[in-house]
């Protein structure tokens, strides 16, 4: 059976789901104590955090003409994207293709084939740009195959980051105040999508980013990473460098150590982002005293039972939480040093820019 065979009905009543989430305040040691910040639980939404950027890109397909009605929409995913466009083309009557890796979770691969999904897994990584550059290759031949298919692009589409005015205005309305805002960034989407409304609220508003080892957004070296869900091996035209103060490099010992802490003492967890974004949300509160810090926790933990919140998992990949860095090494600019580890820089640059020489790492 082809992904065009059937043609699903839209079921439009699910949009009443989108979104609406509840704030969380998060007082747990990560790991050193801190005076509380908030967190916006995008886990508990139907389709997750992506829903939101899934439903705006489809729709906004749509009213261009690009997705045609019945039409497949084909994506890559590591998995999140992957539940929010499930949502979405059910909403909407979209049959979904996705391809994803094989580091895909056993469970979200059932998750996502349960919610209709069309499931291809590449098998090995590509020797450069790794897995995500061996999903999309693949993907570009799905797009051969399926006449009419639609492929959002989630790195580069605007509507993936139009898609979360919808969480800007109820982060607006659930808080007084905010001072600091930490995002974890893979497509640079609900950060770009966020800051600017909420900047309109509270001009002064800093933005801090948080990516991962290995990952090359912010301008560090491409390496193998283990962390899903943050960070990327190429570079997303999504992310608006110039909206952010700071950025946070973030390890996997760090990440699991910070979401089992949080299972343990605030109850609400989540996956290798919500891990970073806490670690360095619960800094940011403790290094600026009577400062209101939020962070969005992106989805919940119920993924990551195998990896992030198995022993034999973390064993078998050195993550012993006593080695987990308990605040940031500071760096210059991107290129001084590779970030191992948790690495913090005030200097935030569009790597793709031109770079002096005298700068990068020799």
């Amino acid at each position: 059976m082809t992904a065009t065979a059937i043609r699903p009905a839209a079921r439009p009543e699910l949009l009443t789901l989108l979104g609406r989430t509840p704030l969380a305040r998060i007082t747990a040691g990560l790991p050193e104590p801190h005076p509380g910040f908030w967190a916006k639980l995008e886990g508990l939404a139907a389709g997750g955090m992506k829903a939101r950027a899934a439903v705006s890109m489809l729709l906004g397909a749509r009213e261009r003409g690009e997705l045609r009605p019945g039409a497949a929409v084909v994506e890559s995913t590591s998995g999140t994207l992957g539940i929010g466009l499930a949502f979405a083309g059910q909403a909407l009557g979209h049959p979904v293709v996705l391809v994803g890796d094989g580091e895909l979770e056993p469970s979200m691969r059932q998750l996502l084939r349960a919610h209709g999904v069309r499931l291809e897994i590449v098998d090995r990584p590509a020797s450069q740009g790794g897995w995500q550059a061996a999903r999309l290759a693949r993907l570009r031949e799905l797009l051969a195959e399926l006449p009419g298919a639609y492929w959002p692009d989630q790195y580069n589409n605007p509507d993936n980051s139009a898609g979360y005015a919808s969480l800007a205005a109820e982060l607006a309305a659930q808080l007084d105040h905010l001072d600091i805002l930490v995002c974890s960034v893979g497509t640079g989407g609900h950060s770009t999508g966020i800051i600017g409304p909420l900047r309109r609220h509270w001009p002064a508003l800093r933005l801090i980013g948080v990516d991962s080892t290995g990952s090359t957004i912010f301008g560090q070296p491409a390496r193998p990473r283990l962390m899903r869900g943050l960070g990327s091996s190429i570079h997303p035209r999504n992310v608006t460098y110039g909206a952010f103060d700071e950025v946070h490099w973030v390890g996997p010992a760090e990440a699991v150590d910070s979401c089992r802490r949080l299972a343990r003492g605030s109850f609400v967890s989540g996956g290798w982002s919500t891990g970073a974004a806490a670690r360095v949300a619960a800094w940011a509160a403790r290094v600026h005293p009577g400062a209101v810090v939020a962070t969005v926790f992106p989805d919940g933990p119920h993924r990551y039972l195998g990896t992030v919140y198995d022993d034999d998992f973390a064993t078998a990949h050195g993550l012993d939480p006593d080695t987990a860095a308990t605040r940031p090494v500071q760096i210059p600019h991107p290129y001084a040093a590779e970030a191992t580890g948790w690495v913090r820089c005030t200097r935030v640059t569009d790597p793709l820019t031109a770079v002096p020489s005298s700068e990068r790492n020799p």
